[in-house]
């Protein structure tokens, strides 16, 4: 039976319509049509109210919701129990992200991926391994000790993944072209990361595949005058995207609109870098034997130093569109059609088309979330 959403209006992720229904079948979209035509077949299931559907907000960067880190229990159900914490955010589409890791425990994760794409958990697209493959002198609250280089094993491993999306960051100082060339010719998504890489050495990198960078700023090479580093790399390269977090404490509002200033349109990516805490009242918990408190939306160890983040992405584009004076509707972009381009599933979601995912969310003009679609499944 084919479901309608009516008396909305529609962004589609390049314009705004007023007037047009949306008509689902399953889980996907079937048709956009005047809401005077909207066909016999169809029931209006979801009056919308005058407010704006906007296609689903998808976040690369998630290590934890709900109260659980990924890591602490890489299966299916902390998977499951993340994807509700940050549904009621917005996110109806993810990956869950591994902190560094040992090869077991990353292949624990990798497989409970696999399987919570086969069970239909909604919304994982996939997994982001962050790391093992990183510098020590950028290591942020990564414990150093799991830091090794790609070899044969780390490979199999990396490529292991068939169903989804297999994202990995690495410091590309700590391989070589070749390797990263071999992990894009079998579908891996290779992001720099954590890495004290000269600019020369991360524009090597792009040149054999690199596809992104990972939080710009944080744990890279900064831009200075005289040596761009992975920062200047990030910025001047058209085609990479970089993801980065818009709480205000990860970086400055200032250097965040340069930033998107700077980049070609497009590339530039809202992520959360969500820790336990999003969606949980538990604002204390423990990461690998260090305790970490989350304050005024930002994740701490006792020490002070960042540790991820407490942003959801709703609040991520909010804040985007006020740090970077955009309209809304480019901030909606940062966190939808961009990263679904970033992962190549640009044929399937951040967009609102015939054919494409019926993954939605519905906001006022004050980008205040009401509802969330997932594949068609609405979440009041």
């Amino acid at each position: 039976m084919k479901k309608a959403l009516i008396n909305g209006r529609v962004f589609d992720g390049e314009k705004l319509h007023n007037g047009l229904a949306v008509i689902l079948e399953d889980s996907r979209i079937v048709e956009l049509l005047p809401g005077s035509e909207i066909p016999d077949d169809a029931e209006s299931s979801w009056d919308l109210e005058g407010r704006i559907l906007a296609p689903g907000l998808i976040d690369i960067q998630v290590n934890g919701g709900g109260g659980v880190m990924f890591n602490d229990a890489p299966t299916v159900e902390t998977i499951r129990r993340m994807g509700v914490a940050h549904r009621r955010f917005g996110t109806t589409g993810f990956l869950p992200t591994l902190i560094s890791s040992d090869y077991d425990t990353m292949k624990r994760a990798i497989e409970a991926v696999g399987q919570a794409i086969f069970d239909g958990v909604p919304g994982v697209l996939g997994i982001h391994l962050e790391g093992p493959f990183l510098n020590a002198e950028k290591r942020g609250i990564h414990n150093a000790d799991r830091f090794c280089q790609i070899d044969e094993a780390g490979f199999e491993l990396l490529t292991s993944q068939k169903d989804g999306c297999t994202l990995v960051t690495i410091a590309p100082e700590k391989t070589s072209a070749d390797m990263i060339s071999r992990l894009t010719g079998q579908g891996v998504l290779v992001f720099g990361g954590h890495s004290a890489a000269t600019f020369e050495q991360a524009q090597a990198a792009l040149k054999a595949g690199m596809r992104g960078f990972t939080h710009l700023f944080n744990a890279m090479s900064p831009l200075e005058s005289r040596a761009p580093g992975m920062v200047g790399a990030a910025l001047e390269d058209p085609n990479s995207w970089f993801g980065i977090i818009a709480d205000g404490q990860h970086v400055h509002p200032a250097t965040f609109a340069v930033a998107v200033a700077a980049k070609n349109r497009g590339h530039a990516v809202l992520v959360t870098d969500a820790m336990a805490s999003v969606g949980s009242k538990q604002k204390k918990f423990n990461f690998d034997g260090v305790e970490i408190e989350a304050v005024d939306g930002c994740c701490r160890t006792a020490s002070g130093h960042l540790a991820g983040s407490d942003l959801d992405m709703i609040s991520a584009v909010r804040n985007a569109a006020r740090f970077a004076e955009i309209n809304p509707s480019e901030a909606l972009r940062m966190a939808s059609r961009y990263p679904a381009h970033a992962l190549g599933l640009e044929n399937e979601l951040g967009y609102i088309r015939p054919g494409f995912r019926a993954s939605f969310v519905e906001v006022d003009e004050d980008l205040n979330l009401y509802r969330t679609w997932i594949d068609g499944e609405v979440n009041e």
